[in-house]
């Protein structure tokens, strides 16, 4: 049986670690973050497995006992002033599985939310995706303090990283709060992830001429953020009429050069991306968007350049291991689950590279994420820990 008081109590102690208000603050390799993964190492071995820090931050606990085993776990760090069940809730699940008797490795990913590099260097170093050359280039995202003396000051500097082997595993399993309204919204409890929405980010560059705003004429401007605010105007035109159900997009940042009150800008910089669970509907989007770029350069005074900076492939989840789950949300939570793909991004979809993988969603309150108000009924938790134990248990039976 699953020990739902030991499950929530461990997630009441690891949010005191680093605690903001009613949320975390646990920016990765941190005193708090680094905290909390001596405090998880220790919670490891007290349920029988053999706890191990790598050199790159990532907890793992391994199971010593015969198989089949799965892989299960996700991130403890946190966004700056964030919530406090974003990623400790898929580590603290993981662990009652291993505490419920069930051969399961266990692992908090380091850096899932993106404080050095292009994120995710856990995971991806877990898989034998990242490389010296890369952790000698990364920097944190809002400190700048190379990842290499960052690992130095965490005290895991010259320790090895952990290279999984994926023919150990059957699958592997995280469980993590929606991140948004649908389950909210709809009534219910409990989410089957269907698969992780895949990523394409771009930079539109505008280019137009810097000059006086009171002695430039409105006939001579050529004026990069209105350049900007038409191709992102045309944009929001054009996609809903090649975009999926569920596609999202977003202009992220804009950066204006100069950003000055009264200089007009001469240059406009706009990171853009979107998602979708469908590769073919990603296709469509983006010709749609390499046709506005070049209408825009045809009709406007001011050209603008496109490029494709990255690219994340959709990961959809394992047919058998969704069964599992389905079947496991249908016995425990009849009526009060639904199938949904994943429109935020995981470590799962990374370890999708090497081996099968599941998601598990529990409702957010208000679909707050990221943010300290974060929050889930401690209800929602157990029966979403109880279907992720059946639903884990099953698949390991078949």
């Amino acid at each position: 049986m699953i020990d739902t008081a030991a499950f929530l109590a461990d997630l009441d102690t690891l949010r005191k670690i680093g605690e903001y208000k009613t949320g975390v603050h646990r920016p990765t390799f941190s005193p708090q973050d680094m905290e909390s993964r001596h405090w998880l190492a220790a919670r490891m071995a007290e349920v029988g497995l053999e706890p191990t820090i790598d050199g790159i931050g990532n907890v793992f606990g391994r199971h010593t006992g015969p198989g089949p085993h799965v892989l299960a776990g996700s991130h403890i760090e946190s966004q700056n002033y964030a919530g406090w069940l974003d990623g400790a809730l898929g580590v603290i699940s993981a662990l009652a599985l291993a505490r419920a008797g069930l051969p399961v490795d266990v692992c908090a990913y380091c850096d899932e939310e993106w404080h050095f590099g292009a994120g995710f260097i856990g995971s991806r170093s877990l898989i034998g995706r990242l490389s010296e050359e890369e952790i000698d280039a990364s920097v944190g995202t809002f400190t700048g303090q190379p990842l290499r003396e960052a690992l130095e000051q965490a005290g895991l500097a010259g320790k090895p990283r952990i290279v999984i082997d994926p023919a150990r595993y059957k699958g592997a399993f995280e469980m993590h709060i929606e991140q948004g309204t649908q389950l909210e919204n709809a009534g219910l409890r409990v989410g089957v992830v269907t698969g992780i929405v895949g990523i394409r980010n771009y930079v539109i560059e505008v280019e137009g001429k810097q000059d006086h705003t009171g002695g430039t004429t409105m006939a001579e401007r050529k004026d990069a953020l209105v350049g900007a605010m038409r191709i992102l105007h045309a944009i929001d035109m054009e996609f809903p009429r090649v975009c999926g159900e569920r596609s999202v997009w977003t202009a992220g940042k804009l950066v204006l050069d100069p950003n000055a009150p009264h200089i007009i800008p001469g240059h406009a910089t706009i990171n853009f991306s979107f998602r979708d669970i469908d590769n073919a509907v990603m296709d469509r989007m983006a010709a749609a968007l390499e046709r506005i770029v070049q209408e825009h350069n045809r009709r406007d005074r001011c050209p603008a350049t496109l490029q494709l900076t990255a690219r994340s492939e959709p990961a959809l989840s394992d047919p058998a291991m969704l069964a599992a789950l389905t079947s496991a949300a249908g016995e425990l939570a009849p009526g009060a689950w639904q199938a949904m793909p994943s429109g935020a991004i995981h470590d799962s979809q990374h370890l999708a590279r090497v081996m099968p993988v599941a998601m598990l969603f529990t409702p957010s309150i208000g679909g707050i994420s990221h943010h300290w108000t974060e929050d889930t009924k401690r209800e929602d938790l157990e029966l979403g820990m109880r279907v992720l134990h059946e639903g884990v248990s099953r698949f390991l039976a078949a």
